[in-house]
């Protein structure tokens, strides 16, 4: 019996051995994990610029995020103006947006006749951190498009300096109808 028992513990011995010194060398022979692959900067830059951004009125903001390749998608809301829709909150989606380096250029969905066209560049504003107001600001061209029941289009541009909002804020809270 106690020959039976020296024979175990040498098998279990030796299996462990053998164990350890196979674990350590394949730790030698490992290669370190990879790190996780860090996106092309191309597709990270821009990214920064993303947030929300005052409009024209008080109340109204446009939300602007920066995604892969530069294609940007957002949304403007704001109060209508037509006889339909006076006083309305309306929320007009991006049908294309593009960030080229600073050169930012977006265009709504037409609602209740109206659509935007923004052209213009992304630059520092007067915010001190990242979380200030107006760290970044949009200055360019709006367009405002306005089609009427004879489907005729009046344009009207304006230069615009949209200011980001603070990160911890938000737009005032309206009544929607």
């Amino acid at each position: 019996m106690s020959k039976l028992r020296a024979i175990f513990v040498a098998v279990v011995f030796v299996a462990v051995y053998a164990f350890t010194s196979s674990a350590q060398d394949s730790k030698k022979t490992a290669q370190p994990p990879a790190s996780p692959s860090a996106a092309p900067r191309e597709a990270q830059a821009g990214r920064e610029f993303s947030g929300m951004y005052s409009f024209l009125k008080e109340g109204e903001f446009v939300q602007i995020t920066v995604e892969d390749e530069g294609r940007v998608t957002g949304f403007v809301s704001r109060y209508g103006e037509g006889a339909s829709d006076k006083g309305a909150f309306l929320d007009q989606f991006f049908r294309s947006g593009k960030l080229d380096g600073v050169k930012l250029t977006f265009t709504t969905e037409t609602v209740h006749a109206v659509w935007f066209e923004f052209r213009g560049t992304v630059e520092r504003g007067e915010g001190k951190n990242p979380a200030d107001e107006a760290y970044y600001v949009l200055k360019g061209t709006l367009t405002d498009n306005t089609s009427d029941a004879a489907k005729k289009v009046t344009t009207h541009s304006q230069e615009v300096i949209l200011k980001r909002f603070p990160e911890d804020a938000s737009p005032a809270a309206s009544p929607r109808n």
